[in-house]
């Protein structure tokens, strides 16, 4: 699908209006969110991981109690 996409202001942002068959292909539906990678062709769009924020504390987590060890790892 190459279809041009119109940027449309929202309040004080600016909004893209995604077809359904975006939408479908990214499994996602109104109301969700997605994740925005920067890349260096442009932008990646993905359904948002529901697990991300889970693995992220746990991620913190350790991070916190092993401070020391990853800190002597990144030398």
């Amino acid at each position: 699908m190459n279809a041009p996409l119109k940027i449309t202001k929202v309040g004080n942002s600016a909004g893209l209006i995604l077809p359904k068959e975006v939408l479908a292909h990214l499994n996602a539906a109104v109301g969700e969110n997605l994740t925005v990678v920067f890349t260096t062709r442009g932008i990646e769009l993905s359904a948002a991981d529901p697990d991300f924020d889970q693995q992220m504390a746990a991620a913190r987590d350790v991070m916190a109690r092993r401070k020391r060890a990853l800190r002597e790892l990144a030398k």
